[in-house]
This record gives structure tokens, C-alpha cells and sequence, in this order.
């Protein structure tokens, strides 16, 4: 869409082949529907949130910013406003307005649109675009031709992979395809004595999960942790969800994205070599902690450890944190032990899951690799092998965090190549 509207303002005569019976079908999910815009942050900020291929956006980045999207959203009835993170959202926390937006302004610009239209080939003729042809074997003649199908992940939406598929019929190589922004899985193999604490009815780190599926943590800090060299591989702030498979939720899939381009990842996480370490109280230091734990033991001290902990924690964790400990859960508080109060503390600010892989790329919010970057002018997102060939958003190999930012390389890249 983004692309289209560029072009149009360019003064070219632009058609948008889509192969769905609607247009923006992916962004309607973004953001749980609420459609994570952009983010906020200054523009060169953005490169550090891009693990994939960051550098290549610089181009795209300085002709069309994250005020821009917010000013043409502006300019069709959408206002915006700011959440926690930096994370732009409609004000009415509905992803159709965005997508509404973009209609009104392809209409504005005079964009043919057709729907329920595939696109079987691009034609080339001594390595120059002069059209595409239909599933029908209908063809439309065209100078240029924007590919912006899409990656891989939520094939529901339509992006089944087809642009990879065109774009190597002339000649263009890809990188890996993986899920990215993906949630991760959790073993059930190894015990949870990486607690260091009491053996306990919670045997494995999938266990765990799913007596705590559905619990949603807020505020927690979270690093992952390479067990082999003692080595933190990556560490956020925020907020996570317990599933029956694992753990996701914002810090899980900004972790992903980052986890695959981890050295052997594949290999250590099936040897059971890689560790969520959750902080449940990271305002609290170990200190602080103790004594706030003292000071509700005082007070609660004639009742059972199993109610002795609501003000610390969400119910559904009181009886696997006890258990964890191999504390009785109907003793009272007033005879714990010491040394099992110092251990409620370190479980608390170290609880620890052993990662075992990522889910699949149908789960994926994005996916990692794609066209290859050096075969694309970033000036102008034309490829470097076929004259008249563009290419805009997912379908090129980059990829970052969750927070906005992959939605602007879309809007960035597709500004890009509809300019040119």
C-alpha cells in the first residue's frame, strides 16, 4: 500500500495486484488488533533495534520517518498516541482505522486496486521488467514492478512465500527463511534441579509451564543466559506469558529474534544449554527483598506458607514457587527456616527455564531472512540484477524487535521504492 501511494505521488499510473479479497489483511492482527504503528524513538535509534541487516535501512529510514507515518495517518482521521516502550497505537486501539487510512489514501492518489488477483510471474525481457502475468494468464504490461508480498509467518494473511519464489526465477538468492518475533518452546527433559533448590512435582521446565499457563508477568526482567560459557546472551524488561508449550509474550519474542542469529543455538538449545532467568521482583534487591519477605512472614506468621505470599506474588505462582522449594505447602510460617527464606529469595530473582527451540513459522509476527540485501540498492530498493525490479518490507532480509519496528521498514521501504 505504502509503496502504491509513493508511486502514485510520483506521478506514475500505479495498479496493486492483491491477492487477497482485502487489502492490509496482516495488519489488522498486528498489535493483538490494536496495530503497533511505529515507535517513537529518533530515527537512528531504530538501526539498534534491527539484529537483521539494520545498516541497509539508513536510505529508506531518512526518506520516510516514524512523524510521517503519524502525520499521513493524521491527515486521514487516525490520531495517535503513546504507550509504554515507545510504541505508537492508534487512539482508538483499532487496527482497521490504519488500514482504513491506507485506502483513503490510494483512493486519494488515484490507485487501481485489484482484488482476488494473483500474480503468477514477472516478465522479463533482456533482464528488464516489461510486465507481470496473472493466475488467469492475463498480462499487464508495466515499466516497474514493486514486489512487496510479505515473508512467510501468518500464512493465513496471505504471505505464503511468493515473492521469494518470483524473485529466484530472476535470478535473486535468499537467505535462510525463519520464524522471527516467534515464541519459544521449553524442555521436558531436563529436571529442575537448575533451580538449585528442592526436587520437586514440577520435573521439567514444561511442566512448569503449563501449571502456569495463561499467567501473564508484568514488569519482570528476563535474560537468557548460554550455559556452556556462563555467557548472557540477551536481557530485557517487561513483560512475558506462560503457555502450554513455553513462554512468549513481548521480552520472549524480541529474545527469538535475537536467539537465532546465536551462535550453534540449534545445538545447545537441544543439549539443554540455554536459560531463561526470570527476576520476578527486579526493583527489589536481594536485601530488600529478604526484609519484605520477613516483614509478611511477621504478619502472617500464625497462617500456612500457601497464604502467606499473596501480597508478594500472583496466586497462580504461590504453589509452584513453594513447591519449587520443596516446602510443605501447608507449613506454617512461623517455621521456616532461615536458609529456606534465603532460598525463596534467589528463586525469586532467579527463576529458571531451560529453553529447548522456537515454535513454528506459522507463529511467527515476522520473519528473518528473505531476498538478499547486496542484490538490492538501498538508495533506491531496485534490484541490482533485474532493471525495473523493486522491492519493499518483508520480503527483503530484514528483520527486528517488537515495538514498531517492523512496520516501519515496511512503510520506509515501500516509500522508498515507490519513489523511484
Amino acid at each position: 500500500m505504502m509503496s502504491a501511494i509513493s508511486s502514485a505521488k510520483s506521478g506514475n499510473e500505479v495498479i496493486l495486484v492483491e491477492k487477497n479479497n482485502m487489502l492490509g489483511k496482516k495488519l489488522l492482527i498486528t498489535g493483538k488488533g490494536r496495530c503497533n504503528i511505529t515507535s517513537s524513538l529518533e530515527m537512528e535509534d531504530f538501526i539498534k533495534n534491527i539484529p537483521g541487516n539494520g545498516r541497509f535501512l539508513y536510505s529508506s529510514f531518512e526518506n520516510f520517518t516514524n512523524k510521517d507515518i503519524i502525520k499521513m495517518l493524521k491527515e486521514n482521521g487516525v490520531n495517535t498516541k503513546e504507550e509504554r516502550g515507545n510504541r505508537i497505537f492508534p487512539v482508538s486501539d483499532k487496527s482497521i482505522d490504519v488500514r482504513n487510512a491506507f485506502e483513503k489514501e490510494l483512493r486519494k492518489n488515484n490507485v487501481k486496486i485489484l482484488l482476488n488477483t494473483k500474480v503468477n510471474r514477472i516478465i522479463v525481457e533482456d533482464l528488464k521488467v516489461i510486465g507481470v502475468e496473472l493466475e488467469n494468464k492475463e498480462k499487464i504490461k508495466a515499466g516497474k514492478v514493486i514486489i512487496a508480498t510479505g515473508g512467510k509467518s501468518y500464512p493465513l494473511t496471505g504471505s505464503t512465500g511468493d515473492g521469494y519464489k518470483m524473485a529466484k526465477e530472476l535470478g535473486h538468492t535468499t537467505s535462510e527463511i525463519r520464524p522471527s518475533l516467534v515464541p519459544i518452546t521449553v524442555t521436558n527433559n531436563i529436571k529442575v534441579e537448575k533451580q538449585n533448590i528442592a526436587k520437586s512435582t514440577y520435573e521439567t521446565s514444561l511442566n512448569l509451564c503449563k501449571n502456569l499457563q495463561g499467567l501473564s508477568l508484568r514488569n519482570v526482567a528476563v535474560e537468557i543466559i548460554d550455559e556452556t560459557k556462563n555467557k548472557k546472551i540477551y536481557e530485557d524488561f517487561g513483560e512475558m506469558l506462560f503457555t502450554h508449550f513455553g513462554v512468549s509474550g513481548p521480552t520472549i519474542l524480541s529474545a527469538s529474534s535475537h536467539l537465532l542469529r546465536y551462535k550453534n543455538i540449534e545445538e545447545l538449545l537441544k543439549d539443554g544449554r540455554i536459560l531463561l532467568k526470570i527476576d520476578l521482583k527486579p526493583a527489589l534487591s536481594e536485601e530488600k527483598l529478604n526484609a519484605r519477605i520477613l516483614r509478611d512472614f511477621e504478619t502472617n506468621k500464625n497462617k500456612e506458607i500457601k497464604n502467606s505470599l499473596n501480597e508478594l506474588l500472583p496466586q497462580k505462582l504461590i504453589i509452584p514457587v513453594i513447591n519449587l522449594l520443596g516446602i510443605d505447602e501447608n507449613k506454617k510460617v512461623n517455621s521456616i527456616t532461615k536458609e529456606e527464606r534465603i532460598k525463596l529469595v534467589k528463586l525469586l530473582k532467579k527463576f529458571t527455564i531451560t529453553l529447548e527451540g522456537f515454535r513454528g513459522i506459522e507463529e511467527a509476527i515476522v520473519t528473518a531472512g528473505g531476498i538478499k540485501v547486496k542484490e538490492i540498492n538501498p538508495k533506491t530498493m531496485e534490484s541490482k540484477i533485474v532493471e525495473g525490479l523493486y522491492f519493499a518490507g518483508e520480503v527483503i532480509d530484514v528483520d527486528a524487535y517488537t515495538g514498531g519496528f517492523n512496520l516501519q521498514i515496511a512503510y520506509s521501504t515501500g516509500y522508498t521504492a515507490g519513489m523511484n
